[in-house]
């Protein structure tokens, strides 16, 4: 049998061997036995130099032609297979009612935190997260906080009460330490978390709470960045009428700095013309010194605030002590 011969049986034999194929691995077995580099229809190619000027046109045609047919089939026994693996193992009633909550619903500061999360995600922040309980190097030492400074006083701060002075952190800006020593610039991430302090004086105050921090640390990093940024996020949180305004303030770790106070209509509600929500700053040079950047390169800016006056401001929640009580008639509201 000459060569261009035994083009047509082969093909038909590939095609049977392919459309019987059980599963993936046996498609593949099939495929090489054909196509790989030891397949036959390879072997049918390597012959063509054996054959005259006359015979070779017309045989290589019917060898592509084949194999391109062989491809296509290749292809779509790999679909079915596919979409074959990909249905369920035991017949589904349709008829049957979705997926459901089996109990509860989500917690109202877990609803603010995820919107908090995907505003930040939309800008191409990305989110980090560390220990709860921290040391003095990372909660205030990195962060250019002095020894002295009354943050570092145990009527504010919790501390373990070992020799080693472990704490429980007081904000989540121990975080941006340990992400910029773990990595070189650029940064841009947020830190949503639990924080501690010893402060329960009134309704607007817990000795827990949640706070999500921004870092964004490039090169010609401005304030302008940081206003432009914190203006996105608030009015997607608050909605479109919301105003902001950045009055100067000090912060140990940022310089300048600035506490955000912002107004809507339901600040006005509550008798005020502003209400401060954030502080804010540029990253203070020491800072990016003690964790081995170069501020003569980088400039950064981070801000943080936190998510229960977020999310008592868009409740209409006026004493954070709700949060934490798991009543199921605050909670079933959310």
């Amino acid at each position: 049998m000459s060569l261009i011969e035994q083009i047509e049986p082969l093909k038909l034999e590939a095609l049977q061997e392919l459309a019987g194929a059980a599963d993936a691995a046996a498609l593949d077995r099939a495929k090489g036995g054909y196509l790989g580099p030891q397949g036959k229809f390879t072997a049918l190619m390597k012959q063509l130099g054996t054959l005259s000027k006359e015979e070779k046109p017309a045989a290589g045609k019917a060898i592509n032609a084949a194999k391109i047919e062989l491809e296509t089939a290749l292809a779509a026994r790999r679909e079915e297979l596919e979409l074959k693996a990909a249905l369920p193992k035991e017949p589904a009633d349709f008829t049957l009612p979705g997926r459901r909550r089996a109990l509860g619903k989500l917690h109202p500061l877990t609803l603010v935190t995820e919107d908090i999360v995907r505003c930040f995600r939309k800008i191409g922040f990305a989110v980090a997260d560390g220990p709860e309980s921290e040391d003095e190097y990372h909660c205030f030492d990195a962060l250019n906080t002095p020894a002295d400074h009354p943050a570092r006083d145990a009527q504010d701060t919790f501390y373990l009460g070992t020799a080693a002075r472990p704490l429980l952190r007081t904000h989540t800006s121990s975080v941006q330490i340990r992400v910029m020593q773990s990595q070189p610039p650029p940064v841009r991430i947020i830190v949503p978390g639990r924080v501690y302090r010893r402060d329960n004086a009134d309704a607007t105050h817990n000795p827990t709470f949640h706070q999500i921090e921004g870092l964004y640390v490039d090169k010609n990093v401005t304030a302008g960045d940081l206003k432009g940024t914190v203006e996105f996020v608030f009015k997607q949180l608050l909605g479109d009428d919301v105003k902001l305004r950045f009055r100067p303030h000090y912060f140990s770790y940022t310089e300048p700095s600035f506490e955000i106070d912002f107004s809507n209509a339901l600040v006005k509600k509550l008798g005020k013309d502003w209400l401060e929500i954030a502080g804010c700053g540029m990253v203070h040079p020491q800072v990016f010194e003690n964790v081995g950047y170069d501020p003569e390169v980088w400039t950064g800016w981070a801000f943080g605030f936190g998510i229960e006056r977020i999310a008592m401001l868009r409740y209409g929640i006026t004493d954070i002590r709700l949060f934490y009580e798991n009543d199921a008639r605050f909670l079933k509201q959310f």
